[in-house]
């Protein structure tokens, strides 16, 4: 698979536009709850805020899936992907600013940005003017460029998880697999020893059958 644009961590940028205080908030988001869980923690965070604008981009679906083009802002079943590239969920919300003025922004510049797997929320403090739909659009998108340019762009090539689970006796040759392999990985000692990595696709098959030949097939991998 191709590698793609996604943003390098977590960040913030914020302004004010006549009296009303904008804040675009950016992270990296791998699957529609991961994006959901940022955007619920935003909401809690600023609960307080007028408004919590979320927009994102994230694979639909298992690491590989491709669909036509066929993207639909606005709503949370939303999709789009070339022939080659992934299923990607789009999705916006206005949240009670008005209709086209706030999530559509928001989510037109992560498209020409063509950033993915990537989630956005715009927090506003309505400060007592009205800016008109206009002036809303230019503060959303400015809030997700800004955001953008704060966490910053970088190339990724695609990832899938790979949970494995082994006895003790196993668990060191499975560690030592892993680390050779150069991939991101959490261990859990519990009374089995379960690990979560983070692989890139292309090596994913590869990895699995040296940890099943490393320990003769005593390994669960899903």
């Amino acid at each position: 698979m191709e590698p793609y644009r996604t943003v390098a961590g977590r960040a913030s940028a914020e302004f004010t536009v006549r009296g009303s205080r904008f804040l675009g908030h950016l992270a990296p988001a791998d699957t529609v709850d991961a994006a959901e869980s940022v955007v619920a923690a935003v909401r809690e965070e600023y609960d307080d805020a007028t408004h919590n604008v979320p927009a994102y981009r994230v694979p639909a679906g298992p690491p590989g899936r491709t669909a036509g083009e066929s993207a639909d802002e606005g709503g949370p079943s939303g999709v789009a992907g070339g022939s080659a590239g992934p299923m990607l969920r789009e999705y916006a919300s206005d949240d009670g600013e008005p209709t086209g003025s706030a999530g559509k922004p928001a989510l037109n510049v992560l498209q020409q940005e063509d950033v993915r797997n990537v989630v956005a929320v715009v927090t506003r403090y309505y400060g007592g003017t009205n800016l008109g739909v206009g002036g809303l659009a230019r503060a959303y998108s400015r809030a997700v460029k800004e955001g953008l340019d704060a966490a910053g762009v970088v190339e990724e090539v695609p990832h899938e998880r790979v949970r494995i689970g082994t006895a003790y006796d196993d668990s060191g040759t499975v560690r030592g697999v892993l680390e050779s392999a150069g991939v991101e990985f959490d261990a859990d000692y519990a009374e089995r020893v379960t690990f979560d990595a983070r692989v890139p696709v292309a090596e994913a098959d590869g990895l699995r059958d040296r940890l099943r030949s490393a320990t003769s097939d005593r390994v669960d991998i899903e």
